[in-house]
């Protein structure tokens, strides 16, 4: 089961959601979306906290009162954590996340330790702890079909996408075909036409109604 919360300090409000025990942590780490960012308290055993974005965002959009909320509900979450001060919960883009092997259930090390950012936490506030279990909603999540669901859609989406760049692709080429085409058909000599007079002009007068 997938214990799911929102975070009600913005609007509208984000999912923050995490594994009941090490082996639903192992599948949110399999099974995760590009737009889930991944809290845990640093160097202790806690819970795996997510924050689910919207498509398109990357954590440099998380709020900061949304960022404090993950980071109180993992300290929460964690047995040795939830008892200590001035501990440092860590967080990182889902992609970042890595399974070597011979680790353990449930743990995990990131691709690129650059790419993780830190968070000081003082002390528990019950206040926000207590607004987020509040929210609390326990659900059978099949996730791996909810993994295929998603990459059914970026794939779709790539493709619409693949195909629109074509489509603009063609329509400036041909613009820039047609462009060229009138550049030289402008310069084309058998459509120029010579004011110059094979005869001489006799009568200046019709000559001059010529420029009239």
């Amino acid at each position: 089961m997938v214990l799911y919360f929102q975070s009600k300090v913005v609007d509208p409000p984000i999912t923050i959601y995490m594994g009941k025990d090490k082996f639903e942590n192992e599948d949110l780490i399999k099974y995760g979306f590009t737009e889930d960012i991944w809290f845990h308290v640093d160097k202790l055993s806690s819970a795996h906290v997510y924050v689910r974005l919207q498509p398109g965002q990357t954590w440099d959009d998380i709020p900061e009162a949304v960022v404090e909320d993950c980071a109180q509900l993992v300290k929460a979450n964690s047995i040795e954590g939830n008892k200590r001060n001035n501990i440092t919960v860590i967080y990182t883009p889902w992609d970042n996340l890595k399974k070597t092997p011979g680790m353990e259930t449930g743990q995990v090390t990131f691709y690129n330790h650059k790419k993780v950012r830190r968070v000081h936490v003082e002390r528990r506030i019950n206040e926000i702890v207590n607004r987020l279990n509040k929210t609390k909603e326990v659900r059978e999540t099949d996730l791996m079909h909810e993994k295929i669901q998603r990459d059914k859609v970026d794939r779709k989406q790539a493709r619409e996408s693949e195909f629109a760049e074509k489509e603009e692709a063609q329509r400036l080429a041909a613009e820039k075909r047609k462009a060229e085409k009138d550049i030289n058909d402008m310069f084309d000599e058998s459509r120029m036409h010579s004011n110059w007079r094979a005869h001489e002009v006799e009568d200046i007068n019709a000559a001059e109604e010529d420029f009239m």
